[in-house]
């Protein structure tokens, strides 16, 4: 996975549209191998992630779990401590 993908299910505030458009923008980019399309993709690039970022709504509005809700700053914190074990 790409590692500016986050999760975005399950959070308190919900994803937003930003955080929802940037993930997708990223998997599109990953597919397709460019990280800006020539102006003969751009169209289909952009339909592509509006597609795919449709999608990721309908799935993180269907979906349901048991557990409780995840925090961002706890997840950031983590992800911190990670790092700073990795790079020290």
């Amino acid at each position: 996975m790409c590692r500016n993908i986050r999760k975005l299910f399950n959070y308190e505030p919900p994803a937003t549209d930003e955080e929802v458009h940037d993930a997708a923008l990223q998997f599109v980019r990953k597919i397709s191998g460019s990280t800006k399309p020539s102006k003969r993709n751009e169209v289909v690039f952009e339909q592509a992630v509006t597609r795919v970022a449709a999608a990721v709504h309908e799935l993180i509005a269907a979906m349901e779990t048991d557990q409780p809700v995840r925090s961002r700053e706890a997840d950031a914190e983590k992800a911190r401590q990670r790092s700073a074990a990795r790079f020290s």
